[in-house]
């Protein structure tokens, strides 16, 4: 008789514990078609404004494949783009964990290259390592605190993140100007301003047999120790919590301006981070190329990727096979180079709008199988 009260007892919670687990994957499954099917989406409407144009979407969308992933040399091209990608999709990626919109990227990316540029004269002549590690700290610390100091405005002087952070990567821009064309000027670089050149001993080398900075690894590992910080400690815990209701969190006694600030400005170093690659790997010198949009790709990466750090990697790459095409496709097509940022900008948009799908569809929605089943 124990033995089936037993047996009885366990039905019930097995069948729960059955439609817990598909629930679950529901709610991942969820997560990834709504953003592939906006992908989709995007890139049909992308195919008519090719056919309105008078050219054939199918070619466009070979050379892009073509120019991203086609050839060895241009997935080392692809993978070399994508690495600032990631560490701007995380400037955006982290603080949205808090329900805070930080577009200001790019400006966080342009003041950590100045800073580590600025930082190396100090460290010339010290060992390489050394001299990699001090102007690492130098953009992070720039990056920290130009992001760091839109959290703090939206906490407590209540101004909107997205405004601020916006506003603050143009004066970035403008500040990046007067110090590569003024104090920071390198005397021999005449046509195009630019800081003192690092020497190819203080440079982030290539990975040994391949034509890619050790950037991409960084970027990497960085989006690796962002998905711990959040799945695995109590900030990130922490942080889902104020993210899903501020004002409970506060009720609850979490430390939501800590929480606010520091997300903001971890987000700000890793974007300064990746100024500091495009300079010490890429560029040689803090120039004008600093801005040369990363950091606003780096919102559409973060959105498309849905704000985790994990899936930023393989959405980061896609969006730099489509940077590294844009050549090609000017080339064959007598098309512009910025055709491919149509293409991002459709895809925003469309991925803006599919926001509003998601709980309307019952496969996904484990609240109306309890009502419908």
């Amino acid at each position: 008789m124990i033995q089936v009260a037993n047996e009885a007892a366990a039905a019930p919670a097995a069948r729960r514990d059955g439609r817990a687990l598909r629930a679950g994957i529901a709610q991942r499954a969820e997560g990834l078609a709504i953003p592939l099917a906006a992908l989709l989406v995007g890139l049909l409407l992308f195919s008519a404004f090719i056919r309105a144009l008078g050219k054939s979407p199918t070619q466009l969308f070979e050379l892009m494949w073509r120019g991203g992933f086609g050839t060895w040399f241009s997935i080392q091209n692809t993978l070399s783009r994508a690495a600032p990608l990631l560490l701007a999709g995380l400037c955006v990626a982290l603080p949205a964990r808090l329900g805070l919109v930080i577009i200001g990227g790019e400006g966080a990316i342009v003041i950590g290259g100045v800073a580590a540029a600025a930082a190396w004269p100090a460290f010339a002549g010290a060992p390489p390592a050394l001299v990699v590690v001090a102007m690492a700290i130098a953009s992070m610390i720039a990056g920290g605190a130009w992001i760091g100091a839109v959290g703090a405005l939206r906490h407590f002087r209540a101004v909107n993140e997205t405004i601020a952070s916006l506003l603050m990567s143009y004066i970035a821009i403008a500040l990046m100007n007067h110090l590569v064309e003024g104090p920071l000027r390198d005397p021999t670089s005449l046509n195009k301003p630019s800081t003192l050149p690092l020497p190819d001993i203080d440079r982030i080398g290539a990975i040994p047999g391949l034509d890619l900075h050790w950037g991409l690894v960084v970027g990497i590992v960085a989006c690796i120790l962002a998905w711990l910080l959040i799945e695995k400690t109590r900030w990130g815990f922490a942080a889902r919590i104020a993210g899903g209701n501020m004002r409970a969190a506060q009720i609850q006694g979490l430390p939501v301006g800590a929480l606010i600030v520091g997300f903001c400005a971890l987000a700000g170093a890793l974007a300064g981070l990746g100024g500091m690659i495009e300079v010490a790997a890429v560029q040689g010198a803090a120039n004008a190329s600093l801005a040369a949009g990363y950091g606003y790709t780096g919102i559409l990466v973060a959105f498309l990727a849905r704000q985790n750090p994990l899936a930023i990697v393989p959405v980061a790459i896609l969006l730099g096979g489509v940077g590294a095409s844009g050549g090609l496709i000017q080339r064959r097509m007598d098309l512009p180079d910025a055709t491919v940022l149509v293409l991002q900008g459709m895809i925003f948009i469309v991925i803006l709008l599919s926001d509003t799908f998601y709980g309307r569809f019952r496969l996904f929605n484990p609240e109306r199988w309890r009502r419908n089943g």
